[in-house]
């Protein structure tokens, strides 16, 4: 039997939380190491040659969802996540060659963080030159870390 004195609790609608896509970071991660060895082109955005942005944007196209094309761009949108927060399939963010310029001028896809020490794949128009692998402990990407974004 209720008291009378004491009103019905309050209702407040919660909204559902849902993940920014439902893109799986397996599939992210499988379409780029299908593209390992890729060259590099300045503006190329297909298998024949990618930029470092052109091959993230590529690869997650490949699976359904559209992401900004520009490094910049893609510094500036999706959601920051915390270095040692980062997951496959995460965009990583650098400056460019000059690490005293701190706009973003490259960017990569995550493939593992283990302990804060992340692996990821890009398109580099470096040494290497084309889609390779690459360690956030190299000192030429440490020293020139701006951000990880999320997604997905």
């Amino acid at each position: 039997m209720p008291h009378k004195n004491i009103p019905e609790p309050i209702k407040i609608a919660v909204p559902e939380t849902k993940p920014t896509s439902n893109v799986n970071p397996d599939s992210i991660l499988a379409t780029a190491q299908k593209l390992l060895g890729s060259p590099y082109l300045e503006g190329g955005e297909s298998p024949k040659g990618f930029d470092c942005s052109g091959f993230a944007y590529y690869v997650y196209q490949q699976n359904g969802l559209t992401i900004p094309r520009s490094s910049q761009t893609l510094f500036q949108d999706g959601q920051p996540v915390d270095k040692c927060s980062a997951t496959k399939g995460d965009i990583i963010v650098f400056t460019g060659t000059n690490a005293n310029d701190t706009t973003a001028g490259h960017v990569g896809i995550v493939i593992e963080n283990i302990d804060c020490k992340i692996s990821f794949i890009h398109s580099s128009s470096g040494k290497v030159n084309g889609v390779t692998i690459s360690y956030l402990t190299d000192s030429h990407y440490e020293k020139r870390f701006l951000s990880i974004r999320r997604y997905l």
